[in-house]
């Protein structure tokens, strides 16, 4: 039920920001920002759970680590991009918020060009010449 823990403490971290916001704004971004940090945390020792399932799954179905690790690195960044963007519009700079989601997006592209590339190979020797 870890769950509970998790929401508990992002109601008790909404209710202080509700009450401090007023008269210490700065405080409020900052009770805000450290615990999502924390929650953040929290997640990382469940997604290293995850990620070691995947790799022995994939081990075990022959699929290459290089292309498992690739979508690792994509799932990742995107997940990255979008907290840093919540926080960044926490603190109310969405057009900040705006280009951390737009350099995560470039940077998934960037990773996932192999991929694409290997698909469309395998598309094209499909095909009849």
């Amino acid at each position: 039920m870890e769950i509970i823990q998790v929401v508990g403490l992002g109601l008790v971290a909404t209710i202080l920001i509700l009450v401090i916001k007023e008269q210490k704004p700065l405080f409020a971004f900052l009770i805000a920002a450290s615990t999502g940090i924390y929650i953040f945390l929290f997640l990382v020792g469940k997604i290293g759970g995850i990620i070691e399932v995947l790799e022995d799954l994939a081990e075990s179905s022959g699929v290459q680590m290089i292309y498992l690790k690739t979508i690792l690195k994509i799932i990742g960044i995107a997940y990255i991009a979008e907290f840093g963007a919540q926080i960044v519009r926490d603190a109310g700079q969405e057009s900040i918020a705006s280009k951390i989601e737009l350099a995560g997006k470039v940077m998934i592209m960037v990773l996932a060009i192999p991929i694409i590339t290997i698909i469309i190979e395998t598309v094209m020797k499909l095909l009849p010449a």
